[in-house]
């Protein structure tokens, strides 16, 4: 089962805030709370979890428990 809790890390200013993840979906943008920077994905990254937070979102956890290395949102894995 997957972890809906993650700590998300602003590049910009250090700012830390755990955030509930949505359980089937990405989150493209999240305004840091600490300076008000809007994240986006890395690249290759399908959302701010996976680029800045501590536990990546749940659909790459799931993908990774079934030995799943594609993406939840890349055209290879889902």
């Amino acid at each position: 089962m997957a972890a809906l809790q993650s700590t998300l890390t602003c590049p910009e200013c250090g700012h830390a805030s755990a955030e509930t993840m949505p359980e089937n979906a990405c989150l493209y943008f999240y305004e840091c709370k600490g300076c008000k920077s809007l994240l986006r994905p890395l690249a290759g990254d399908c959302c701010v979890f996976c680029s800045y937070g501590d536990v990546p979102c749940p659909p790459i956890q799931n993908a990774r428990d079934g030995g799943n290395a594609g993406g939840c949102c890349s055209p290879d894995g889902g």
